[in-house]
């Protein structure tokens, strides 16, 4: 996965070799930062790191192909790119349903780890006192994994609708010119975007009771405790893994909490050296599964009026660099 940095001056400088001279340099501070908020943009719409960082990649590369006198005529560039970006991914949106379709089991969406996800999140545009309560969803919310799978469900232009409207706060003017919708179009899109959220938001809990009963499922997990598992899991509770095809994962979701639970055991009894952490995955209290310094899982959960209701399981290994490299710089410190 390549993370590339194309600034007004050198169109190919490498991030990390910006950051101890963006503080002498506001321009270069100004790109980066927009970097970041293409790359918040393109991951809520795509759910997908590794792709929100080619995504945008190929949207600086259509800037700088541009001639000097094309991009003097363009009035806002910052503008002209997030439209630009905006428009790669409904492309990729739409051929993501059929690649989705030939894969392997269910799909999730990519997990991010603490760092990454601070690199994808930037501010909304402009303060969001004056709105509607109904229509703010905050950064950290907006990456959760439950909203990511919701947003999976929706169509590329409730996707894109919703995410710029009630995320980084655009109006239905300027997303209608990114999706070629009128604005009526686009706020009737944004609502019904709307409406499946409020759904899958309908109970909320303190990070710190989700975080006790990630825990308390984390030592009934590692013990073997069956039954300790099935205390802490909701009776109709579902889990849905995604291996992708490349390591073993189950293909169908998981209901009920006496299947869920004993398919947790099964996981440990086949790898008894695995070792679980809790770890904080997409701004939500989570877990990761090492064997070694090898990452295998990154686990994701609701919790409601005090037990799990839904997990997500991601073992695809291409989702998981990014965790691979997280663990590997905590063990070399």
């Amino acid at each position: 996965m390549t993370s590339i940095l194309r600034g007004p001056d050198n169109p190919e400088v490498q991030p990390e070799m910006t950051r101890g001279i963006e503080e002498g340099n506001p321009q270069l501070s100004t790109v980066h930062s927009e970097r970041s908020r293409l790359l918040g943009v393109a991951y809520r719409l795509l759910g997908s790191a590794s792709e929100a960082e080619d995504v945008t990649q190929e949207t600086y590369l259509r800037w700088y192909r541009l001639t000097p006198a094309e991009r003097d005529a363009v009035k806002v560039p910052a503008a002209w790119r997030t439209r630009v970006l905006t428009r790669i991914c409904i492309d990729h949106l739409r051929s993501a349903r059929a690649r989705r379709e030939v894969y392997v089991g269910e799909w999730l969406p990519e997990p991010l780890p603490d760092a990454d996800l601070a690199r994808s999140t930037t501010l909304p545009r402009e303060s969001a006192a004056h709105r509607d309560p109904v229509e703010r969803v905050t950064l950290d919310e907006s990456v959760s994994m439950a909203l990511l799978v919701v947003l999976e469900k929706m169509t590329p232009a409730e996707r894109v609708s919703f995410v710029l409207h009630d995320v980084f706060q655009y109006s239905f003017n300027e997303i209608a010119e990114m999706v070629g919708r009128t604005p009526q179009a686009c706020r009737q899109l944004a609502s019904s975007a709307r409406k499946r959220v409020q759904d899958a938001r309908s109970v909320t809990t303190s990070p710190g009771e989700h975080r006790r009963v990630n825990d308390a499922f984390k030592d009934a997990w590692v013990s073997g405790n069956i039954r300790g598992l099935m205390a802490l899991l909701n009776p109709d509770v579902t889990a849905v893994t995604d291996g992708g095809g490349v390591v073993s994962a189950a293909v169908e979701p998981l209901t009920g909490h006496e299947q869920v639970a004993r398919f947790f055991v099964d996981v440990m009894t086949r790898q008894p050296d695995l070792r679980v952490r809790a770890v904080t995955v997409n701004s939500e209290p989570g877990l990761v599964g090492i064997v070694g310094d090898k990452v295998l899982s990154v686990v994701s959960t609701v919790v409601r009026d005090g037990r799990i209701a839904s997990i997500w399981a991601v073992r695809n290994p291409e989702k998981l660099s990014l965790w691979e490299t997280a663990i590997a710089k905590e063990t070399s410190l």
